[in-house]
């Protein structure tokens, strides 16, 4: 019993020893198996075709094209493995038609056979042990491991690069069943399975086809330690050069154009500052405003309703600087008018876009504009207008106040930038919205990421929304001039300290002397529209502002019109003067004694007079009120006179409904 139990025993083990042994040898038998399947090919096609010379051209033509569908096939494999391939086809190949046509047992067709055989079988299941951990069977490689956990499994790694930070692999998805749209909704779930932040994983779909594309991976965030601004980059240069407003996840420096470039087909940029509080909008502006304002061919005009809180240092360096309100109004009226001058004056010298030369003076006697017939024309610098918390204005005058400007400027050499917190259709239409393309977008609200950045950029991995304001500074850029492939990469601004007032003082007082001063044509439009508001304004550039607080807690300053006064009816009367009130007129009048017509005329006159003086060109009935008060007179009196003063060319009105802008007395329509 025990003996047959031993017997049996023994039987087993040695059958167990030998399954194993199979099993394990299986997954390296096929190289052999090839081996030996060349040897009784080569044998059998040289019993066949031993003395026949098409078929010796025939093996030799199939032989080339074989070696050459593999290195094909192998295209979206890697480098290693599709060399491997080819030269093992290659080798079989070649010594199977010289088996054929002189025979396996031929010179050295047998060595070559023995040696060359076992050598590319033993290659392969070298390359196979490599592939196997511990024992085990072949596993299946990491990137097709990771595929698979993302829903991708059937998509194919190609062509890899590797740099020092960056990875990006040529990624070919399953025809017909997968799309690149795929990828994108795929991405959060391989920065997880990588253990990467979402901005770390992009994707940029091809061009030509809808299954493929380039899988970029970057796996250290090189933007985690802040950099302080230390100076412009090009001081002195020309606005025509990159501004470099900070760098990218990889290092590389992170610029921008505002001109266009007719060499390389770029045009000319608008640009929207996008980001929620606490997203480095106000280091990213700065940023962006420096680089302007060290270059030697541009001027610069600011809107800021916040006082200049951010933008003091600068403020001698702008052409015309405003903080809201009426002023705005006037600054929007006067950019109105200044861009057909500038395009005709454009137009007149033969320029079809801005160019450097146009900052030059124009001395080309072709384009005589002068009795002389020789033109001695100053340059026209290029021209930048900038909304600050555009927010406010855009409520002010309506949410298409820069449409038209938008549409208009370029060709004119001027560039629009427009900054505001949240640009929502609620603050924003989609016209204007459509009109600015270029955009640096920072940290904001998971929902409005689709308000600061075209859809496709989202899909390739970009999204603002993961930062909010943890990550201030961190933004995207899409803008003309920029590689589209760059869309989806996150950069980072430079921080602006309390250590960067000085030099901002001191680019300030370079600006002043060396920079470009406003030209005749610019100057003389934005003159004959507003007049003392632009001429005036290096006298007004200093005064304390008057603020307030709206609804949301923004800051407004200046003239600021009552949120109310819009909804208001022009036509409606103002309440009654109150008696007893011996405060005296707004104008010079006495109370008590209600003026005539013609003194009230008068009077009106003077006090336009008056608001022009204060360099205030935009005004409505609310700015008459204690005039009216003090004076007995109604809502609907002063509206008539202001459609009166309209008639005889002393106003004109502007797009806000109730609004009129003062024509200069010295240049009336």
């Amino acid at each position: 019993m025990n003996r047959t139990t031993d017997q049996h025993t023994t039987r087993r083990g040695s059958s167990g020893v030998g399954t194993y042994l199979l099993h394990r040898a299986m997954p390296h038998l096929p190289p052999w198996l090839g081996v030996a399947g060349v040897g009784i090919v080569g044998s059998g096609a040289h019993l066949l075709w031993s003395d026949s010379v098409g078929a010796g051209v025939g093996l030799t033509l199939s032989a080339v094209a074989l070696t050459g569908a593999t290195w094909w096939a192998g295209r979206e494999t890697s480098t290693q493995r599709r060399l491997h391939s080819a030269i093992t086809v290659a080798a079989g190949s070649a010594w199977m038609t010289g088996a054929a046509l002189a025979g396996p047992l031929t010179g050295i067709l047998p060595d070559t056979f023995l040696m060359g055989g076992a050598v590319l079988a033993l290659s392969w299941n070298i390359r196979m042990a490599l592939r196997t951990s511990d024992g085990a069977a072949p596993a299946e490689s990491a990137d097709k491991g990771l595929l698979a956990k993302v829903g991708l499994a059937k998509a194919k790694i190609g062509r890899t690069e590797v740099e020092p930070n960056r990875v990006t692999a040529a990624l070919a998805l399953e025809g017909g069943e997968q799309t690149n749209d795929d990828v994108a909704r795929a991405l959060v779930r391989i920065a997880s399975a990588l253990d990467l932040p979402q901005s770390a994983v992009r994707y940029q779909p091809s061009a030509d086809s809808a299954r493929r594309g380039e899988l970029v991976i970057v796996p250290k965030d090189m933007l985690n330690e802040t950099v302080e601004w230390a100076g412009p980059s090009n001081p002195g240069g020309s606005i025509t050069d990159p501004l470099v407003i900070g760098q990218y996840d990889d290092g590389s420096p992170l610029m921008v154009w505002l001109p266009g470039d007719p060499d390389v087909g770029r045009n000319a940029s608008h640009f929207l500052i996008a980001g929620g509080t606490g997203s480095g909008k106000g280091d990213a502006a700065l940023n962006l405003m420096t680089e302007i304002l060290s270059r030697g061919d541009v001027i610069m005009w600011l809107s800021d309703p916040k006082a200049f809180q951010d933008f003091r240092p600068l403020l001698p360096a702008y052409d015309w600087a405003v903080e809201g309100g009426a002023d705005t109004e006037a600054m929007v009226e006067a950019l109105q008018h200044v861009i057909p001058a500038r395009t005709g004056w454009l137009g007149k010298h033969s320029y079809r876009q801005w160019t450097p030369q146009a900052a030059q003076k124009q001395t080309d006697p072709a384009h005589s504009c002068a009795a002389s017939g020789a033109c001695g024309c100053p340059g026209m610098p290029y021209m930048v207008a900038w909304m600050e918390e555009a927010a406010n204005t855009l409520r002010n005058l309506g949410d298409d106040a820069f449409t038209g400007i938008a549409q208009e400027a370029r060709s004119a050499g001027v560039s629009l930038i427009v900054s505001l917190q949240r640009p929502s259709y609620d603050q924003m239409s989609t016209s204007t919205r459509a009109s600015l393309p270029s955009v640096i977008a920072l940290g904001c609200d998971p929902r409005d990421e689709g308000f600061s950045l075209p859809e496709s950029v989202i899909n390739q991995g970009a999204h603002p929304g993961a930062w909010g304001n943890r990550r201030p500074g961190y933004c995207y850029v899409v803008s003309g001039g920029i590689d589209p492939e760059r869309y989806a990469s996150p950069g980072r601004t430079q921080q602006f300290t309390t250590r960067a007032v000085s030099l901002m003082e001191t680019l300030a007082e370079w600006a002043v002397r060396n920079g470009a001063t406003a030209d005749p044509i610019t100057a003389g439009a934005a003159k004959a529209v507003v007049g003392r508001a632009y001429t005036g304004r290096a006298d007004t550039d200093e005064t304390e502002p008057t603020t307030v607080h709206d609804q949301d807690d923004e800051i407004t300053t200046g003239t600021q019109l009552d949120p109310e006064d819009a909804a208001m009816d022009p036509e409606q009367d103002l309440p009654p003067a109150q008696q007893g009130d011996d405060t005296p007129g707004l104008f010079g009048t006495d109370t008590g004694r209600k003026p005539s017509p013609e003194e009230a005329r008068e009077l009106f006159a003077r006090a336009l007079d008056e608001f022009e003086a204060a360099g205030q060109m935009i005004v409505g009935p609310k700015d008459f009120m204690d005039w009216c008060d003090a004076n007995g007179y109604s809502r609907p009196w002063v509206s008539a006179r202001l459609r009166d003063a309209a008639a005889e060319g002393r106003l004109q009105p502007t797009n806000q409904t109730g609004r009129w802008r003062i024509v200069p007395a010295l240049t009336p329509a």
